[in-house]
């Protein structure tokens, strides 16, 4: 699922959704309403986030609502984060070797 997210999230008009949505859902006729596209270009880019696990789709009628889906990002944040946890402990690693270094020298 993070290559799916990551790949949706490459595209500007799916981000500038995503910043749409992110307080709360909107019916995809107001989505589509803020870009200079076609409406079932909209509802292709809503399909890959959707397919992404970035966002839910909630049906009224003949209404289709989306909003964000908080646990696909918590995903994306989780993986974006263990790199940069694994840089902190390179980095932490690397300050003690080269402290140790520097107290031997003073020895």
């Amino acid at each position: 699922m993070i290559d799916k997210a990551l790949t949706a999230l490459t595209e500007p008009r799916r981000r500038e959704i995503l910043h749409l949505i992110r307080h709360g859902e909107l019916p995809s006729s107001a989505i589509a309403s803020h870009f200079d596209i076609t409406a079932p270009a909209i509802s292709q880019h809503l399909k890959v986030l959707e397919e992404a696990g970035l966002v839910v789709v909630r049906r009224a009628g003949t209404k289709r609502y989306y909003g964000v889906r908080r646990e696909g990002f918590a995903e994306l944040m989780t993986y974006i984060g263990s790199f940069w946890d694994d840089s902190l402990l390179r980095l932490k690693e690397a300050a003690e070797e080269e402290e140790r270094r520097i107290q031997e020298s003073d020895d």
